[in-house]
């Protein structure tokens, strides 16, 4: 029980431990920008991020559909979870698996298949027209038989990827009834550290990446300045290109992998819609997450999310089998219609951590947003003003609402808005007299 309560203070408290160690200067600039979005109206312009009158308008528009939309989705996870339960369409699907065959492997092989393409149909509409919405606003470009290509290759990937998953799940359920929860767990531990690994070679299958010095080279001797700066091991072979232009025109870059596999991917869209400064600003802040070791804190992160998730899933399938099981035909946890019910705690459980979740991830990014800022002091000749821009053709390229809902902001955003970065880049100055550098020392 206090391991229990240990992982679940753990999964609380580190979103605050992100925040913590604010300095003079970082406070000012939080200030700042909390001021200027409170003395500006909800969804409009802010001093420091403005969109044009048509671009405002779009979105605006788009701000309350993506509003909508977002729980819509999530709470028509958790109703179609529980039509298909009460409905017998898990149970039909468990007993069409049952009679193929008697080995255990194609039954679940069978039943991932009907689960996974019903899941699918049962999100298509929401999906359909939010690529839908996305093409007629120009933020995406991809034609639709690439869009049902990506979702085929995704369909695969998650059929037979789960099939392996699934298998030692219920193997685990079988030896250990009372504590596969926390058995799996433990199992989980190799399978995420796998997967984190493997993301930069399964990405090969959905876009194109070329090595960034082969078609950029004069950008990689300005990055390395920022590398040498921070005193980092990121050389040139790891800083990759993709063609995002083929599918989107929104600007991104990120980093992926862990270990042997980690790198800095950069979108072609921003190099074209971005100044070389900028540009330098937005490699300084995805390198930030390399240098402040967010990629194996977010993995102990998730670990102790997971942890409380199995935990809590373990207790609602008992309890819900107990209660419901007769009439979803569900006879015990054995049973592969189980799956669905352990699904069914994740999505309710997810919809109220999301919140715990999305802090986390944004004072990831904002610290990056810090890093990035202060790595480029000394190449560019304003850092404020670089940053502040940066986010402004950052925003301006995907519609961003400058000042969207703090509650909407505080509970589904995983970056803070784009508003609240701009302001804050704006007055960020930490080499002003009397203040001092987060990450580097003056």
């Amino acid at each position: 029980m206090r391991l229990r309560h240990l992982a679940l203070l753990l999964c609380l408290s580190l979103p605050l431990a992100a925040h913590a160690a604010e300095t003079p200067a970082e406070h000012a600039a939080n200030v700042y920008a909390a001021q200027e979005l409170a003395a500006n109206p909800l969804h409009s312009n802010i001093p420091d991020y403005s969109l044009s009158p048509a671009d405002l308008v779009k979105s605006q528009h788009l701000g309350k559909i993506h509003e909508t939309l977002h729980f819509v989705d999530e709470i028509w996870g958790i109703v179609s979870l529980l039509l298909l339960l009460g409905l017998g369409g898990i149970a039909w699907m468990r007993d069409i698996a049952v009679k193929v065959s008697k080995y255990r492997w194609i039954q679940c092989w069978i039943f991932l298949l009907l689960f996974n393409l019903i899941s699918v149909l049962v999100e298509l509409p929401i999906d359909l027209y939010t690529q839908h919405l996305s093409r007629v606003y120009g933020l995406s470009v991809q034609s639709w038989p690439s869009w049902f290509g990506d979702q085929g290759k995704a369909f695969g990937l998650s059929w037979h990827f789960g099939l392996l998953i699934v298998m030692l799940l219920f193997w685990i359920i079988r030896k250990l009834p009372n504590r596969w929860w926390l058995a799996f767990w433990v199992v989980s531990i190799p399978i995420v550290l796998a997967s984190i690994f493997v993301a930069p070679y399964i990405n090969l299958l959905f876009d194109k990446f070329e090595p960034l010095q082969l078609h950029h080279p004069e950008l990689i001797a300005q990055l390395e300045q920022v590398v040498a700066k921070g005193h980092m091991d990121i050389p040139p072979d790891r800083m990759f290109l993709m063609k995002a232009s083929e599918k989107v025109t929104t600007l991104n870059a990120y980093v992926t992998g862990f270990g042997a596999s980690k790198r800095v991917v950069v979108w072609d869209t921003s190099l074209t819609k971005g100044t070389p400064d900028e540009v330098l600003f937005i490699f300084g802040h995805e390198s930030g997450h390399y240098v402040l070791g967010h990629i194996v804190s977010t993995i102990i992160f998730t670990l102790g999310i997971l942890f409380v998730m199995l935990y809590l899933g373990f207790r609602f399938v008992q309890w819900a089998i107990a209660k419901y099981g007769a009439s979803w035909r569900i006879a015990s946890q054995n049973d592969w219609a189980a799956l669905a019910v352990l699904l069914l705690a994740f999505s309710i459980f997810s919809l109220f951590l999301e919140p715990i979740t999305a802090s986390y991830s944004r004072a990831h990014e904002h610290a990056a947003d810090v890093y990035g800022q202060e790595a480029i002091h000394g190449l560019v000749a304003d850092p404020q003003s670089t940053a502040q821009k940066a986010f402004d053709v950052l925003g301006t390229s995907g519609f961003s609402d400058p000042n969207p809902n703090p509650f909407y902001e505080f509970w589904t955003y995983d970056h803070p808005a784009l508003g609240r970065r701009a302001a804050f880049a704006h007055a960020y100055n930490p080499w002003a007299p009397g203040m001092e550098p987060k990450y580097f020392k003056k």
